[in-house]
């Protein structure tokens, strides 16, 4: 399964909103340098639907706001 995320960098909180089945907006305290808010993004995700975050994996997007996540 796919999931779009469009993702909010240094932002003042870390926060996930569901906006549909397959979309989510992620907020994050990191900063995008270095795959900080990557890392962030992955772990915040997992943690809200009950995951591993080793099973959730960026498939486009590394370097962008809006990313395609496939969960393994």
């Amino acid at each position: 399964m796919k999931v779009s995320v469009k993702v909010k960098a240094k932002a003042r909180e870390n926060k996930v909103e569901k906006l549909s089945q397959e979309e989510f907006l992620i907020s994050t305290k990191e900063s995008p340098i270095g795959g900080r808010a990557n890392r962030a993004v992955v772990r915040l995700l997992a943690e809200y639907l009950g995951i591993p975050p080793s099973a959730l994996k960026i498939v486009s997007g590394l370097h962008a706001k809006h990313k395609l996540i496939e969960i393994i």
